[in-house]
């Protein structure tokens, strides 16, 4: 097992995984602390677990958009995709665009 420390928010914690995942762990890191950073940003100056609690509602939020469109994707007839797929689609493409531009902000 590898130790990585890793930095959110200004804190350091120390961090463990297996052998050769030291850059995905560091680059998690690195996109939870954008995240904070963006809350931080829109004025919620809030204490530390409020903090790491908002940004993991962002990453959950985000994750059940994805999970969404991959089942809807994955029910639909293999003859093409449905124009409601496609709207879905596109409004996921812009959250995302929105995520990074608030993210690009920070």
């Amino acid at each position: 097992m590898a130790n990585v420390n890793i930095r959110i928010n200004g804190f350091s914690y120390s961090v463990s995984c297996e052998d050769g995942q030291e850059r995905h762990l560091q680059a998690m890191a690195a996109e939870i602390d954008r995240r904070v950073s963006s809350i931080k940003a829109i004025g919620e100056q809030t204490g530390e677990a409020r903090l790491l609690v908002l940004a993991a509602l962002l990453l959950a939020d985000e994750l059940h958009d994805l999970r969404a469109t991959h089942e809807a994707m994955q029910a639909a007839k293999p003859t093409g995709v449905s124009p409601e797929h496609v709207a879905r689609l596109r409004r996921v493409a812009a959250r995302a665009e929105e995520i990074a531009a608030d993210l690009a902000e920070s």
